[in-house]
């Protein structure tokens, strides 16, 4: 993935046994949830390019929202707050390697931010 691609959507579910039921007839994804986030299944969808996960509804999470790969969390969100934009949540680890936030443009719309790093050496 570059710079600006959308990389990950999430949808707010309130029962995830149901849900991994219904999107996985409806358009053939294939779900499943990886070890150490049981309560967080991922979805794939057929091309193998697109996917995301299926996340617990909460008060603050009621809409699907996309995320975005970036070369530089802290980066986008100074440019974010410069330009009338609002930081939800700041950087925060996925993995050792990974990382994300979630911003609202001016409209109050949400957008989750992705940095990572695909090619790590051993």
């Amino acid at each position: 993935m570059a710079h600006g691609d959308i990389t990950h959507i999430d949808i707010p579910v309130s029962d995830l046994e149901q849900a991994k039921a219904f999107y996985s007839q409806v358009f053939g994804w294939q779900i499943s949830a990886p070890p150490g986030f049981e309560d967080y299944p991922m979805w794939h969808a057929p091309n193998k390019i697109s996917g995301g996960g299926l996340a617990p509804r909460s008060e603050g999470f009621t809409q699907p929202r996309s995320y975005v790969e970036v070369d530089s969390i802290d980066e986008t969100l100074a440019k974010v707050t410069q330009i009338g934009g609002r930081v939800l949540m700041e950087k925060s680890p996925i993995s050792d390697t990974s990382w994300w936030a979630i911003f609202a443009d001016p409209d109050g719309n949400e957008v989750g931010l992705y940095e990572g790093v695909t090619n790590v050496e051993e």
